[in-house]
């Protein structure tokens, strides 16, 4: 029996052999197809986390953002009310009123309570545009104190204006002022944009390069100073650099406003100018007035507003770069010369100070600044701005001065059965558009709405003007953009991985290209539907990026 199952088995040994190696390679090849649905499935989850984070990042990033421009804000709105004193010229025609008042009948009929009040209640032709400067437009004690003391101390030295004088006066001042604020908010929450993504972004690189960069071996003992090639430093978690990169800021907030706010009184001068405070104005005919004075600061046709050239305001240039650096009290040093006084009105300081520390093309302050050039420069900056404008004037125009100057009712949005009723029932009349088109208003009561937006502008809570903006969807579409392009990796971690990473820039610009035709595109629903491509584009790049720095980083292990 045995040994027939001996010969049974010795016969058959071919045959066990080719059945016990068909389930051995099936095992290992069932393991192996097994591992890599595992990986995969562990891969596309940690990359859903990643999208996550990712997405989750940027929208803080925005948020960050906004919060910024309402801290700064009011910098740039103290200093515009103090250059426009638009109160101190109302008071000063409500005293002129009450001598007026005061010669015509007489101080002995005068009751005591109107002998010590500054402003008497009696209705003149312009008393009610004055009350409402008065009692809904409040004034900085810095222009109490002067219009105060410009009172006591106005005498022969110093003619009075008349009382055509002090209106012209105030028509332009309130004007210029509101529409100043408005550019500047502008240009503000851009720049804010542009170095909040630009840092965000940078910081993300240096987080994705320090988690993939090898460990030094503990048995190993190193001399090597490497305290310049520190991975935080080269990807831009320099919290110094960052501190004086956001610091450039300073210029628009300081110097930047007052070229504005020259450009802007041009315009609102030639254009308002031959307009009386008592004549009535229609709101359609308003809206044109604000049309022109912003093609006479924007550029009149296509092609110039395309061109225009923003960058000036924003940042300084070169040569005084350290000059902003000492002012804003980042640096100790100060400039070989700066101005003569910082309170006179000319925006620039002498072009005669040295090169700042950032002059040198490879320090990261010096590619931080001029990255933003770059942007500030570009057709999509123009375009993004053109649309924060026209959000801004249209808001208060159409919405702001329809409502409290002439009075109209904002069109209130349907509820679905309602205009489920109207489309049965057939097209209401247009009785909104028909009032709104045959509504005047006297010029005076524009100005005092006018005067008061420009608090609202600046030191508004909530600020209606930001929550605007905050509707343009290319913004989100052009932080997208700065958020993915135009990376400032270097490898310091092996020649194989900067050459790689130099490929990958290559990319990076056509995908920008890419995205920067979404946000040329005017309608709203294309930026926005786009929006998740351009975060799903941009975590695409930073995907390839970790790979080979990764990759880099195991060479370097392994050898």
């Amino acid at each position: 029996m045995i040994s027939a199952t001996r010969r049974w088995l010795r016969r058959n040994r071919s045959t066990f052999a080719i059945g016990f190696g068909v389930l051995g390679v099936g095992y290992i090849a069932g393991q192996y197809v097994l591992s890599k649905i595992t990986e995969a499935r562990e891969r596309m989850t940690s990359d859903r986390i990643a999208r996550e984070n990712l997405r989750r990042r940027f929208q803080q990033n925005q948020e960050d953002c906004t919060f910024t421009v309402l801290a700064l804000l009011p910098t740039a709105a103290e200093n515009i009310l103090d250059a426009l004193p638009v109160e101190s010229i109302t008071h000063e025609l409500q005293q002129q009123k009450a001598e007026r008042l005061g010669r015509s009948i007489g101080t002995s009929e005068l009751a005591p309570s109107e002998r010590s009040s500054g402003t008497p209640s009696v209705a003149g032709e312009d008393g009610g545009s004055l009350s409402s400067f008065q009692t809904e437009s409040f004034m900085h004690t810095s222009q109490m104190a002067g219009s105060s003391l410009g009172d006591g101390q106005s005498g022969p030295s110093q003619p009075r204006k008349t009382k055509a004088q002090l209106w012209n006066e105030l028509k332009l001042n309130s004007l210029t002022r509101s529409f100043t604020l408005i550019y500047t908010l502008s240009l503000l929450t851009l720049l804010t944009r542009i170095q909040l993504n630009l840092l965000g972004r940078r910081n993300y690189l240096s987080s994705v390069v320090s988690l993939a960069a090898p460990q030094p071996s503990e048995s190993t003992i190193s001399l090597e100073n490497r305290d310049d090639d520190r991975a935080e430093q080269t990807y831009g978690n320099d919290f110094e650099t960052n501190r004086k990169f956001l610091t450039f800021s300073w210029w628009l907030l300081h110097r930047g406003w007052r070229d504005i706010m020259k450009k802007v009184e041009l315009a609102v001068t030639e254009v308002f100018g031959p307009l009386n405070p008592r004549e009535d104005v229609s709101l359609e005919r308003l809206s044109h007035l604000v049309v022109e004075v912003r093609k006479k600061v924007e550029g009149d046709t296509e092609e110039e507003r395309r061109t225009q050239k923003w960058l000036p305001y924003l940042l300084p240039p070169p040569d005084q770069e350290s000059y902003v650096l000492h002012e804003s009290g980042m640096s100790s040093t100060p400039p070989s010369s700066s101005p003569s006084s910082s309170s006179l009105p000319p925006p620039s300081p002498p072009a005669t100070h040295p090169p700042a520390s950032s002059s040198s093309p490879n320090s990261p302050l010096r590619r931080l600044l001029d990255e933003t050039s770059d942007l500030a420069e570009s057709p999509t900056f123009t375009h993004i701005h053109t649309l924060f404008l026209d959000t801004l004037f249209s808001h208060l125009t159409d919405h702001v001065l329809r409502e409290q100057a002439f009075k109209i009712p904002l069109p209130t949005p349907l509820d679905p059965s309602q205009r489920v009723t109207e489309i049965l029932e057939g097209p209401a009349p247009l009785s909104s558009a028909s009032e709104a088109a045959g509504a005047n208003a006297k010029l005076a009561t524009i100005l005092a709405v006018v005067a008061r937006q420009a608090h609202a502008l600046g030191n508004g809570v909530p600020n209606e003007y930001v929550q605007a903006m905050e509707g343009v969807r290319e913004l989100e579409a052009f932080a997208a953009v700065v958020y993915s392009s135009y990376f400032e990796v270097e490898g310091r971690m092996g020649g194989g991985v900067g050459e790689g990473l130099e490929e990958e820039r290559g990319e990076e610009k056509r995908e920008a290209a890419a995205v920067e035709e979404v946000v040329r595109a005017e309608s709203g629903s294309t930026a926005g539907g786009a929006l998740g491509g351009v975060v799903n584009s941009t975590w695409g790049v930073w995907e390839s990026v970790w790979g080979r720095v990764v990759g880099g980083g195991e060479e370097s292990m392994t050898g």
